[in-house]
């Protein structure tokens, strides 16, 4: 999620509320749960807890992380012939909206089916590296949005200068963290298939770690001539999307298990607040709509990622010598993985109207 709104953009908007929920569950939502929570994951040892807190998130994946994932489809795709095709939206926005819609899926489906036809587990497990790659861009573009949906609400905007380096030092550590990832770890499992790294040389890695580093130290000092007026909740959200949950998630095998459902509440707090609004705008009961919206979610976040993926392995005929039985479960779960960045790239961003009009009435 990446919503960058400046002075001209709020001009425009109908008087916004300070929070979106409010100052604590502002900051817990957005990303300081995870700053109160990681110090505490420290004192925990590890070969005793882990178990015990994997089963918890496994459990916890399914009312979070996948609703989140199902969220963004609802909103995408209501609607959508009218946003791709009619006069409503901008040209730019409705061609963002059929490459992300149409031509996105269809390339992903393509690449994966060919995979597993193919009977190439290599370029199936490029398919989890590409995933890797995409998730992480998608971790820091929420974590700048977030800074800036607060700037909004708060009505505390930086100047154009100061967000350049906000979102470059974004992609940095953006970059550095995914080489690092490459780098320390060859190989990695997931649902008994292996998604492969790629060989970083020792002097990239060093240039992307000091390129994090230097743009780390500008946006410290664009904080620090600001602190005064700084909306604190998105930059605790900014903070803990880039650092916590991408450069020091491997420092501690805990926190590996609890980033995914921290990343995903900060998306259901901006998801909520802004489906809440487009139910108000409706007639009838609000809260009986937006009920419907959630439990639509759980249900398509149950299907997209257990039961159509088991269903596909059942009756697809794929070589099970090669992927064993499980290849349409790890290739859907990329699929969704990847697939979510596009749409969220395409709803959250200024020009488009219907997040003007819901995310801050």
């Amino acid at each position: 999620m990446s919503i960058a709104l400046g002075e001209t953009a709020m001009s425009a908007a109908a008087a916004p509320r300070r929070y979106l929920w409010g100052p604590v569950a502002d900051f817990l939502l957005l990303g300081g749960g995870s700053l109160l929570v990681f110090p505490i994951l420290l004192l925990l040892p590890a070969d005793q807890v882990a178990a015990p807190l994997a089963a918890a998130m496994w459990m916890l994946i399914n009312v979070l992380n996948h609703p989140h994932f199902a969220h963004s489809y609802q909103i995408f795709y209501r609607g959508y012939p009218a946003k791709a095709f009619s006069g409503t939206h901008a040209p730019a926005l409705r061609g963002r909206y059929i490459f992300a819609g149409l031509v996105v899926p269809l390339v992903l489906a393509a690449f994966l089916a060919t995979a597993l036809m193919s009977a190439d587990s290599r370029l199936l497990g490029w398919g989890g590296n590409l995933m890797a790659f995409f998730v992480g861009w998608h971790y820091v573009k929420q974590g700048y949005g977030m800074l800036m949906v607060d700037c909004a609400l708060k009505k505390s905007f930086f100047g154009p200068l100061q967000k350049k380096v906000f979102l470059v030092n974004a992609y940095g550590v953006w970059v550095f963290s995914w080489l690092t990832a490459n780098h320390q770890v060859k190989v990695t499992h997931l649902w008994g298939l292996d998604y492969y790294a790629l060989p970083i040389p020792q002097a990239l890695l060093m240039i992307a770690g000091l390129a994090a580093a230097l743009t780390t130290a500008a946006t410290l000092v664009v904080v620090g001539r600001s602190w005064k007026t700084l909306p604190w909740n998105g930059v605790a959200a900014y903070a803990a999307s880039l650092y916590a949950w991408l450069v020091f998630m491997r420092i501690n095998p805990l926190w590996l298990l609890v980033i995914p459902a921290f990343h995903s509440l900060q998306y259901l707090a901006v998801v909520w607040r802004y489906q809440g609004s487009v139910e108000r705008a409706k007639p009838g009961n609000w809260k009986r709509g937006m009920a419907v919206f959630v439990a639509c979610g759980l249900a398509l976040g149950f299907v997209g990622f257990w039961g159509l993926p088991n269903l596909m392995d059942a009756v697809i005929p794929y070589d099970h010598a090669v992927f064993g039985t499980t290849a349409c479960l790890f290739a859907v779960w990329i699929f969704i993985n990847i697939h979510h960045f596009f749409l969220d790239n395409v709803m959250w961003r200024r020009e488009n109207p219907d997040t003007r009009k819901h995310l801050f009435s």
